[in-house]
């Protein structure tokens, strides 16, 4: 298992490398002066220049990459070029946000895709198992934006059961305002989430160890949980990690939507801002979210089957 583990990790560390150096040329490379965009089209030249040289922007490309490097290192991730403070002070803000907005994100599918999944694969082929397949491509085929209009006009505007957007100021004020944002996020995992487990699941109820569980008397529900729902998990569990950059991505969109103060919308200020320090700082932080989810999926996929250790 800690041979497993290690090189899991060793390879999602260079992962996350790539995806920093990628941001990092990337948004070198993107037309526009963050100076200038700072400062104005009416300031001038020589001031735009020396704040170009107060953020270390009129060095060589490399040096500034070395540089960035060097600080991230240290866990130093600089200051925001439009905020005018460090980059940790606005990660303490808005990644708790984030962070529970994806947890109940997760909790969300589950519920919906767990018993959904359960139900179809006990009826079998028929309507249900129609029905489902029809929600399963509308709900992943329609937009994250689109969905999240749709839930504000029913629940917000119409019934009024949820705020249309914010963020509140007490802990239940928090909860209340995501239900609508991690739903969203949650109804665009579910139909890869229920097709899953309703395979696994079909396969499960068709195997020994489910008919040995009959054959000794169980209760059908007792078999349902001990057997078959446990054994079927196995395949939720990997769709889940594979859907963790489904929900960083979901993140950014719905947070922009519902005008939610988390990552996702810090990191679009930044991209529109030119602000470079937050869009990388931003894109780190999501892509350690998507490592951290990849490494507790392989972890929690090694202990329930053994096999996957020897990959």
């Amino acid at each position: 298992m800690t041979r497993f583990l290690v090189r899991r990790l060793g390879l999602l560390i260079l992962v996350i490398w790539g995806v920093v150096t990628a941001t990092f040329i990337l948004v070198h490379a993107t037309p526009g002066d963050p100076a200038r965009t700072t400062l104005g089209d009416k300031a001038s030249e020589s001031a735009v220049q020396a704040l170009r040289s107060e953020w270390g922007l009129d060095q060589p490309l490399g040096v500034q990459y070395w540089n960035f490097l060097g600080d991230l290192l240290h866990g130093n991730l600089g200051n925001s070029f439009q905020f005018r403070t460090p980059i940790e002070s606005l990660l303490a803000e808005r990644l708790p946000t984030t962070l529970l907005l994806m947890l109940l994100a997760v909790v969300f599918a589950v519920v919906i895709s767990l018993p959904l999944a359960t139900w179809v694969a006990v009826r079998g082929r028929g309507g249900a198992d129609i029905g489902v397949r029809v929600f399963g491509a509308v709900a992943q085929g329609t937009p994250a934006f689109l969905i999240g209009t749709l839930l504000v006009i029913v629940f917000g505007l119409n019934l009024r059961w949820f705020p249309v957007g914010g963020y509140g100021r007490t802990t239940g004020e928090h909860l209340h305002s995501l239900v609508l944002p991690a739903l969203t996020i949650a109804l665009g995992i579910v139909p890869m989430l229920v097709n899953s487990l309703r395979a696994s699941l079909t396969d499960a109820l068709q195997s020994d160890f489910v008919a040995f569980g009959h054959s000794k008397g169980l209760r059908r529900s007792t078999v349902m949980v001990t057997y078959a729902i446990r054994n079927g998990s196995i395949s939720g569990v990997t769709i889940l990690g594979i859907q963790a950059g489904a929900l960083a991505g979901g993140a950014l969109v719905v947070e922009k939507v519902f005008a939610i103060p988390g990552m996702g919308s810090l990191m679009l200020a930044g991209i529109l801002g030119r602000d470079f320090p937050v869009v990388q700082a931003t894109t780190l932080i999501f892509a350690g979210i998507v490592v951290v989810v990849y490494l507790v999926t392989d972890f929690s996929y090694a202990l329930l089957d053994p096999r996957a250790r020897l990959a």
